[in-house]
């Protein structure tokens, strides 16, 4: 029986099971239904699909309404672009149900919405419309994932493996040898009267896999001895101790995205002493799965949680290729990051497209 789960269904990924895995607790669909992800963030991302299970009939995740519609009076595809709208999006979000992270779209959220109706092979025409707009925006998409590939493929053939090291590079550099690395500052630590600021800082969310997410940055009270010495200068490498296995030695570079800025003691800020070492480098090699499995070998773990100190991090064993192929490393990747910035935007461009075609679509207007 085919098999799919609420992540999957904007593309309604299947897997094969048999009936007995899937005959309780999982959701019945057939060729032509419309599944509509009721569980947040899903319905949010627009996780809406017509269902083509490999065979006349599927099993799904519980997390996802099913719409059968008329075939005399509503087509499918029609059904999904209409209710992957922004506007149907945002208001079936107001009106979930539920706790915190665990919110739903009720199904009287659906029962209830009015769609437009006009005859068959005028719906049958504006599905297609949107179809093959939507391809458009599908091949973009699928260029910047071929980005991400190729700036892995660029440091995997210049340097190897650095898991396994097939180049022969140096090893006996450790990195608090070549390196300042320091914890930020604790929160409600005592300050004994000594005056403060307001200062934006960095915690661990803030702290991604080569990324940051300045979405939400918080500030702290901290004298000017302590914003001496815990501001981020371009070029830090950020690191995170761990909690979850996923953050541990998670890390990615500040560029100077704020002018001003600390970090907490929960995240390690790595400043690089010499030009032997290009700060890109460092966060591609730390990121590896050289940098994954030792920290793994050398975290002090408990019942899912794992973490490293500032010992462990000063141990960390780097490769030293020669500089000067560190430096060209980091033009190629400059190169790649001036394409993908041109593929998010032009696919940015594409979507307030899209979007404006929806609208008047469903507003009588093409």
């Amino acid at each position: 029986m085919s098999a799919v789960d609420a992540e999957a269904i904007d593309a309604v990924d299947t897997e094969t099971r048999q009936f007995r895995e899937v005959s309780k607790g999982y959701t019945p669909f057939v060729l032509g239904d419309v599944l509509v992800a009721k569980i947040t963030p899903c319905f949010e991302n627009g996780k809406i699909a017509h269902a083509k299970p490999t065979r006349r009939f599927g099993f799904g995740s519980t997390e996802f309404h099913v719409i059968r519609p008329r075939a005399e009076e509503l087509d499918p595809r029609y059904l999904v672009h209409f209710l992957r709208q922004e506007r149907v999006r945002k208001d079936g979000e107001r009106k979930m149900t539920g706790s915190a992270g665990q919110r739903r779209v009720p199904e009287h959220f659906l029962a209830n919405l009015k769609i437009p109706l006009p005859p068959l092979p005028e719906q049958r025409r504006i599905a297609a419309i949107l179809d093959k707009a939507d391809a458009v925006r599908a091949k973009r998409r699928a260029a910047l994932a071929q980005l991400d590939t190729l700036t892995q493929s660029i440091f995997l053939d210049m340097f190897g493996d650095p898991a396994t090291n097939p180049k022969g590079w140096p090893e006996g550099t450790l990195l608090g040898e070549v390196s300042e690395i320091v914890s930020g500052i604790t929160k409600g630590r005592k300050l004994k009267g000594i005056p403060t600021r307001p200062v934006p800082y960095l915690a661990v969310v803030n702290v991604q896999d080569r990324a940051l997410n300045l979405s939400t940055v918080k500030t702290i009270e901290a004298t000017e001895k302590e914003i001496e010495r815990y501001r981020l200068h371009k070029g830090d490498l950020l690191l995170t101790e761990g909690g979850d296995p996923d953050k541990l030695g998670r890390g990615t570079l500040w560029g100077n995205e704020l002018p001003e800025c600390i970090h907490q003691n929960h995240v390690f800020r790595v400043r690089l002493t010499t030009d032997a070492v290009e700060p890109l480098f460092l966060e591609w090699l730390i990121g590896s799965q050289r940098g994954k499995r030792y920290f793994m070998r050398s975290a002090k773990q408990t019942t899912g949680i794992a973490t490293i100190n500032m010992t462990q991090l000063r141990g960390f064993p780097l490769l030293l290729p020669p500089v000067e192929m560190q430096r060209e490393f980091v033009a190629r990747l400059a190169a790649a990051e001036f394409i993908e910035g041109a593929q998010r935007e032009a696919l940015a461009k594409l979507d307030a497209t899209f979007a404006s075609l929806q609208h008047r679509v469903f507003q009588g207007e093409l």
